[in-house]
């Protein structure tokens, strides 16, 4: 119930504002100026809060809030960006007395999880492994055991799928009876030590090689490159060849200080001609089988060389 138009009617004259006991409680205010201390009554309007304003004004208030809340984390960012880019630019200026500043922040190694000492690597690259044919090309070097039987060891000599009983067999410190013609001059001018021969058979034909030793590679090259007769070895079921007339082949080489020269012929009395497939292939198979076993000699003594233990 509000008070005001509508509202009880005080004493006879019906005015209203009379004080119904007989006293103005607001007796100090102005004679006549009719104000009521507390406003209007009669308009109920005049005392309901305006809501809409209110909402206005808390949502403005809202965003002020928001707008200074987002405004301060933006400058905060922008001082935490500069203090960290101060640091950097500092941490990494020229200046000795910062550099020893920046070193003391910096945490110290982290302690080994173990006692046991680090691995050590030598810096010194290590010496290559010997070249076999230094061995066998310096009689100082070449000092592994020599013999017919190392030379040309077995019964047969086997090369692929080819096979070639052995005959006889023999070694001279004279190397002029092992050769013939001007080949038994020359060992004996370049120094030749010694003489290993054998005789291999097919058939009926017959190849001697013989192998002369020599102080030095040179010496070796320069007999091979001179003469090539070599004096083939009969015996041990080899009958006489290559004597008497019948041509035969001769070939002369060398490897290291090793000379070897191979004499191929018939048994028959048969001559050997330039396209003698089966008397070539013989006196190349038992060339290339000795020449496989001079280097194989080189290759036992560097191995041996390189295995054994230092001093």
């Amino acid at each position: 119930m509000s008070f005001g138009q509508g509202g009880p009617q005080w004493g006879s004259g019906g005015a209203q504002n009379h004080d119904p006991y007989g006293q103005d409680p607001y007796s100090s205010r102005q004679a006549g100026s009719g104000r009521d201390p507390f406003g209007p009554r009669g308009n109920p309007s005049a005392d309901t809060p305006d809501w809409a304003a209110l909402a206005d004004a808390s949502a403005a208030r809202a965003r002020r809030k928001r707008w200074l809340m987002l405004g301060g984390g933006a400058l905060a960012t922008v001082a935490i960006a500069g203090i960290v880019a101060a640091a950097i630019v500092y941490s990494n200026s020229d200046d000795p007395k910062g550099s020893r500043n920046a070193a003391k922040e910096l945490p110290g190694p982290l302690p080994s999880g173990s006692g046991e000492p680090e691995p050590s690597f030598s810096s010194v690259a290590p010496l290559p492994p010997p070249n076999p044919k230094d061995f066998i090309s310096d009689e100082k070097k070449d000092t592994a055991p020599l013999s017919v039987d190392t030379l040309f060891p077995g019964k047969t000599l086997t090369l692929g799928d080819r096979g070639y009983p052995k005959g006889a067999t023999s070694r001279t410190g004279t190397c002029s009876s092992a050769a013939q013609g001007r080949l038994a001059s020359v060992l004996e001018s370049n120094g030749c030590d010694q003489v290993f021969r054998a005789t291999y058979r097919k058939g009926g034909l017959a190849v001697t090689v013989g192998v002369a030793l020599f102080g030095t590679e040179s010496q070796a090259k320069k007999a091979a490159g001179t003469s090539r007769n070599i004096t083939p070895l009969t015996g041990a079921g080899v009958t006489s060849f290559c004597k008497g007339g019948p041509v035969c082949r001769f070939t002369a080489n060398s490897y290291g200080r090793y000379a070897y020269f191979t004499a191929t012929g018939y048994t028959t009395g048969k001559s050997v001609t330039t396209n003698d497939a089966q008397a070539f292939q013989l006196g190349d198979d038992v060339a290339e089988f000795t020449f496989r076993q001079i280097v194989r000699r080189g290759e036992a003594q560097a191995s041996a060389a390189a295995t054994a233990p230092a001093g």
